[in-house]
């Protein structure tokens, strides 16, 4: 017999609003989607007291824990319900669920004003910043006798992380930085040319594209192509226990993992540079020839009359730092990972935005030191 529900009314007049409510049928889980809807009484303006009275056949903890919520919606609405005409079974069976029920009516929800907002995103960024020197720490702990000892680098996974985040990235490398210079070309021309002075486009473009554009650029690709990887490979490495595996059998993942690919983009990161800057100058010549008179030969002729090595290395200084910092994001937000896939989305997109962001900060912080300087 499906679980049903049958309610009393009280014969004569009572100082108390009284009901009875009869439970019949077989309460149990294989029945519950057939337990009828409950309407509870509007509250009276004097205490109101429901009676629980037995006719059931069957009573699991699935319909006990059915009947505590209600029980508790009902003392909720100010009702009184009294359980003493159930047995004794189930008068213990609603008492144990009925005590350990939990409330899930969620919490109301303060807004945080601006000023606490405001303090949270600072000490965020402030723990951010603390746990990747620590990352930085344990490089260098690490990191320093491996170079001493060179022969223990895992020179296989260095070469291999370098075809990866270096040959395998000269293309998109490649067409932007031409790109970017033929843009550099057209916008500056098109000033010196109201000035007669076609032939500075090789200045602006040379000094710009070595100095600051190339390396920058190469940065930010290799940020959001190889950071991103190396986020979502070791997330992914993070979720299948992989890594724990290696500290299981006594392999400190550090040398295995992380080490190899700090290794190939330090190495990495100023080839492509100084790639990236061949691309940036040929973009600027083919905009001077074809579009301010500036033929090739004069361009590439005025080229070390405009720039020295002096330019050319205080843009590649900047790449190892790059480097570190995009390596040292990538990996830390990967290791990080916890739980669901979905986690390995989300800490890549922070790695890309963090390492992007640390780029230019960078960036800015050496063009300063250029200029206190007097380069």
């Amino acid at each position: 017999m499906p679980p049903s529900v049958r309610w009393i009314e009280p014969e004569g007049q009572s100082t108390r609003a009284e009901r009875s409510l009869v439970l019949m049928g077989a309460w149990t889980v294989h029945q519950l989607h057939e337990v009828p809807r409950v309407t509870l009484p509007d509250k009276p303006a004097k205490p109101h007291t429901i009676f629980l009275q037995s006719e059931m056949t069957a009573f699991d903890s699935s319909a006990a824990l059915v009947l505590a919520r209600w029980l508790s919606q009902w003392r909720a609405a100010g009702l009184t319900v009294d359980v003493s005409a159930l047995s004794l079974r189930e008068r213990d069976l609603l008492a144990l669920l009925d005590a350990r029920l939990v409330d899930d009516t969620p919490l109301p929800v303060r807004a945080r004003s601006p000023v606490a907002r405001l303090g949270q995103a600072v000490v965020a960024q402030w723990t951010e910043a603390q746990q990747f020197l620590a990352f930085l720490g344990e490089l260098v702990w690490r990191g320093g006798p491996l170079l001493l000892f060179f022969w223990r680098i895992r020179w296989r996974a260095v070469i291999a992380e370098i075809d990866a985040a270096g040959v395998r990235a000269l293309g998109i490398v490649g067409l932007l930085s031409f790109m970017i210079g033929m843009v550099m070309a057209y916008q500056g021309g098109a000033t010196l040319a109201s000035y007669g002075a076609n032939v500075l486009i090789v200045n602006l473009v040379g000094i710009i594209t070595l100095r600051e554009l190339g390396p920058l650029l190469a940065a930010i690709i290799v940020a959001g192509r190889t950071g991103s990887s190396y986020t979502a490979q070791l997330g992914t490495m993070r979720i299948t226990e992989e890594i724990d595996a290696l500290r299981a059998l006594g392999l400190p993942p550090f040398e295995l993992l992380v080490f190899p690919k700090v290794i190939a983009l330090v190495i990495a990161l100023p080839l492509l540079s100084m790639f990236a800057d061949v691309m940036g100058l040929l973009g600027g010549a083919v905009v001077a020839n074809y579009g301010y008179g500036v033929s090739f030969s004069v361009y590439f002729e005025r080229i070390p009359q405009v720039v020295n090595l002096t330019t050319l290395w205080l843009g590649l200084i900047k790449t190892p730092v790059f480097a570190i910092v995009i390596a040292l994001i990538g990996c830390m937000q990967g290791l990080r990972v916890r739980g669901s896939a979905a986690e390995v989305g989300h800490a890549t997109t922070i790695s890309v935005v963090q390492a992007i962001f640390m780029v230019i900060v960078i960036d800015a912080v050496f063009s300063v030191l250029y200029n206190l300087m007097g380069y």
